[in-house]
């Protein structure tokens, strides 16, 4: 072997990671472009909010005795409403659990109303829900128009039951539509 050999497979290597990431690139820009198009629709995890479920006393109409967003989640939110901005969309349609955690964060990202749908609510504590609700769900999302620019928040155990994926707290999904189950992600957004 060269002295050269591995700074040549090293190279082609960069290179090959490039490619990689230009075509992801490439395929994110046709992701948001379906977004913007209302072709698809971003389903969103609450943004961060410590623990797990929801505490035993919970009561739907009072978020003291819920989980809620702390301070980075609430930042979190904030970016996400800037990034959604800078990628054209500022006045979505915007939906929501209505769990405090999920409805704090589209309040957040200040694109407009946020509208509370009990299809994004979540089933955590009821699994037994999750076909019904997620089928729920799907039907709500393909009977609005199509052209609609839709931003969705809901909660890990609802987007898992629709696309198979465990997004983290804050992270996105863009979805085709219509929706179908399981869902064809067309891209997974990190938390910004």
């Amino acid at each position: 072997m060269c002295a050269s050999e591995p700074l040549v497979r090293t190279v082609a290597l960069l290179l090959l990671a490039w490619l990689a990431l230009a075509g992801q690139a490439r395929a994110d820009e046709a992701a948001w472009d379906a977004l913007r198009a209302g072709r698809a629709v971003l389903l969103l995890r609450h943004a961060t909010a410590p623990g797990l479920g929801d505490p035993a006393h919970f009561d739907l109409g009072d978020c003291t005795t819920q989980r809620n967003l702390d301070p980075r989640g609430r930042a979190q939110a904030r970016r996400w409403g800037r990034l959604l901005r800078d990628q054209g969309i500022a006045r979505p349609r915007l939906l929501s659990s209505r769990w405090c955690r999920a409805r704090d964060t589209a309040q957040e990202m200040g694109l407009g109303t946020v509208e509370s749908w009990p299809a994004l609510d979540s089933f955590f504590a009821d699994r037994s829900r999750a076909a019904v609700q997620t089928a729920q769900l799907v039907a709500a999302v393909n009977a609005l128009m199509s052209g609609t620019v839709m931003v969705l928040v809901s909660h890990q155990v609802n987007i898992t039951a629709l696309t198979g994926v465990y997004p983290a707290s804050g992270e996105g999904l863009i979805l085709a539509r219509p929706l179908r189950v399981p869902a064809r992600v067309l891209a997974r957004i990190a938390p910004p």
